[in-house]
């Protein structure tokens, strides 16, 4: 873990944050304040940034690679939320203000670069910035109901139906995702997965 200003890479680290989707309205002099509270952590693949249950949480920017939002059961059988990549965000922030556990964990599903700050800074610093915080929280209303709609199309979709809504929602992640990550999002097995493409129907 290091601070921006000490990494190795920060020109490349604050291009990236600059293309953010919530960062990049921000100014020069707001985005340096910001980057002294930003730490960046490299994550290898199935590494946890955030753990399901506890209260400790961060806010998330990613520089590269994709990250999963999955939940857990006592059984150990996952449910895979969403997934993001880079110029996205996480968050547990709904949690925070609830004051809640986290109910989810954030997994790097591949090798991945994040810059990360704790939600109460993170906090702190959009009741400064008004503008920014309404992004942020306009964000974080899309993302809870895009994971509703998914849910809803486990149900209501067969399953080339949900696999032909994944590549019109999301054809940039198609190929970067490893299928069995991506059969367990679409509720259907890998051997599914693979008969559907091979019989053309995805």
């Amino acid at each position: 873990m290091t601070l921006i200003e000490n990494h190795p890479e920060k020109n490349i680290i604050r291009v990236q944050l600059r293309q953010n989707n919530v960062l990049k309205e921000l100014n020069e002099s707001e985005m340096l304040e910001l980057e002294s509270h930003l730490i960046v952590v490299d994550g290898g693949k199935g590494e946890i940034l955030l753990h399901q249950g506890i209260h400790e949480m961060e806010q998330y920017f990613i520089l590269d690679g994709i990250l999963k939002r999955v939940v857990t059961n006592q059984q150990a059988k996952e449910m895979i939320l969403r997934f993001t990549d880079e110029r996205d965000m996480e968050t547990s922030y709904a949690a925070w203000r609830l004051k809640t556990p986290t109910p989810y964990s954030i997994v790097c599903v591949s090798k991945a670069r994040v810059a990360k700050l704790p939600l109460q800074q993170w906090a702190a610093f959009m009741d400064k910035h008004p503008k920014l915080k309404q992004t942020f929280e306009y964000e974080v209303m899309r993302l809870m109901s895009e994971i509703m709609a998914h849910t809803i199309t486990l149900h209501l979709l067969d399953a080339p139906g949900r696999v032909h809504r994944f590549l019109r929602k999301h054809p940039d992640l198609y190929d970067r995702i490893p299928k069995k990550e991506l059969a367990t999002y679409l509720n259907i097995s890998p051997e599914t997965l693979s008969r559907l493409k091979h019989q053309g129907k995805i």
